[in-house]
């Protein structure tokens, strides 16, 4: 693949993660849930943040790719594969088909 259809990739998946955990926690803080702080608050706020993280990773690694930086596949992969993790143990509850998409699409670009 082509190293700016990767960039481009990676960003768009990582700006895809990242922009999801802010309006997960933001409609979870706006929710009843989010009136009182307990467990649920925060598991809830932890589910957002796993989508931050992962988002983060990958525009941080898009970043690398852009300016050649050795770890930029292994990060992009290994936040890819974290998401698709992620959403197999939560698709019982929430069928994030979206997110299962973008990040498998984003490893086939890295693989090929």
């Amino acid at each position: 693949m082509a190293p700016d259809n990767l960039f481009l990739g990676a960003m768009g998946v990582g700006g895809w993660n990242l922009l999801n955990g802010i309006l997960h926690d933001l409609f979870v803080l706006i929710s009843d849930k989010g009136k009182q702080y307990d467990r649920e608050l925060l598991r809830l706020l932890l589910d957002g943040h796993i989508l931050m993280t992962c988002g983060g990773i990958q525009i941080i690694g898009a970043m690398l790719l852009k300016n050649g930086g050795s770890w930029a596949l292994l990060l992009e992969g290994t936040a890819s594969v974290s998401m698709l993790v992620y959403c197999a143990l939560i698709f019982p509850f929430l069928k994030s088909f979206g997110t299962v998409v973008f990040n498998a699409f984003l490893l086939l670009m890295l693989f090929f």
